[in-house]
């Protein structure tokens, strides 16, 4: 049986913009263009573009692949043409093995059945038997935690509800290859636990599957390599953290207009003593290179770090002005480097580093990259929270009741 679980070569895919007439007037010169126009378009009026140009990778069997990328990347274009939903124009995409696809939970449901009768349904269109569908039922059911409803018809389910039934029959299907985009925010955050457990269980029992997710936390946890999508082309492929940092990179130039800007952010970079690095164990040591560069003359600068949780709460902030370093003056293509170094005492989670250039006197914003880099924190002790504090129970006992 070939290594190779999973291979796109050169493939294109191109789609055509739909057109909306809504009233008459609209319709006859549209269709009048239609009969009087050449052949031949030109540039500027064809109405077709490319979500997908020239992808090509590999994936090998029992390997966690992500994709990521903005909006309109083409990330769930490649999915589906990987789960075979549309065909690629050009190009050769090949799967070895049984492919099933959590591309869209609770897809097919009937409104009018019970949850019972749409998880036979559901996993049918899924792929499973009938057979198989037995077998599981009460695990499916078990795993949604909606036992108690499961005979009631689905259309008095909450949404919450709906979306966990659809991930519980997807996530006992036993493929080759599992394709996943985007579904792992179902339901609260005990049943997003579960999906995540159900996830590395998939992985570590040897299916190939294909993550696309905007969560770069659950890229970083699941995925050793990674390919990043822009306007439909690849940009990078590789490890996972060196491609989540060239995305994050990306993302801010093309956000930042330096040529108006005193004072610029040129590069920041998260290390451990042996290099760069996105993933560390709490409690470790970190360090945060930042590099700022001067086009014009600036007077009574620091530099702040501050760092936010996943949902981009603010933890922690300080500056180099605070940690008693005071201000310092820039002249026109200088070139400012400093080190932050930190004690990563934080429970296990996704956290985001981010660097502002200021003055205190004046509260003038230089320039700012939130984030600056996205890391993982992992523990092996059960907390939760922001802070790790290490926790012990060094005494418990149970003292008998006294009689009256």
């Amino acid at each position: 049986m070939s290594a190779v679980a999973v291979r796109m070569e050169q493939v294109y895919k191109k789609f055509r913009k739909g057109e909306v007439y809504n009233s008459l007037r609209d319709l006859l010169p549209a269709l009048t263009g239609r009969m009087f126009r050449h052949a031949e378009l030109s540039a500027s009026d064809r109405r077709e573009f490319w979500a997908l140009q020239d992808i090509s990778f590999e994936v090998e069997r029992g390997e966690a692949f992500g994709i990521i990328g903005h909006n309109g990347a083409g990330k769930s274009t490649a999915l589906k043409i990987l789960s075979r939903i549309m065909k690629p124009t050009k190009g050769l995409m090949v799967t070895n093995g049984r492919v099933s696809a959590l591309i869209e939970v609770a897809a097919g449901f009937h409104q009018d059945l019970t949850g019972r009768e749409n998880v036979f349904l559901n996993g049918t269109i899924l792929g499973m038997s009938k057979r198989e569908i037995e077998s599981k039922l009460d695990q499916i059911v078990a795993f949604s935690g909606l036992e108690e409803f499961i005979d009631t018809p689905v259309k008095r389910y909450s949404s919450g509800m709906y979306a966990r039934l659809g991930f519980s029959v997807a996530a006992h299907i036993d493929p080759d290859v599992l394709i996943v985009d985007e579904v792992l925010s179902v339901g609260d955050y005990v049943f997003q636990q579960k999906c995540l457990e159900r996830m590395k269980e998939v992985i570590s029992d040897g299916t190939t599957v294909l993550f696309v997710s905007h969560n770069l936390k659950s890229v970083a946890e699941f995925c050793r390599r990674t390919l990043l999508l822009e306007h439909g082309r690849m940009v990078t492929i590789g490890p996972t953290q060196v491609v989540i940092s060239d995305y994050l990179n990306r993302t801010r130039k093309a956000q930042t207009v330096t040529g108006s800007k005193s004072v610029v952010i040129s590069r920041v970079t998260v290390r451990r003593e042996t290099g760069e690095c996105l993933r560390f164990p709490s409690g470790a040591k970190a360090w945060i290179d930042v590099e700022l560069t001067a086009h014009k003359h600036c007077s009574k600068l620091s530099v702040s770090l501050y760092l936010t949780d996943e949902r981009y709460q603010s933890i922690f902030d300080t500056s180099t002005e605070r940690l008693g370093h005071g201000s310092f003056t820039l002249e026109e293509g200088d070139v400012f480097t400093c080190t932050f170094e930190l004690h990563l005492n934080l429970t296990n989670g996704i956290f985001h580093p981010s660097i502002l250039v200021y003055r205190y006197d004046t509260q003038t914003e230089y320039d700012r990259w939130a984030p600056a880099a996205t890391i993982h924190v992992s523990s092996d002790e059960d907390v939760r929270g922001g802070a790790q504090l290490f926790p012990k129970v060094t005494r418990q006992e149970i003292r008998a009741k006294e009689a009256a």
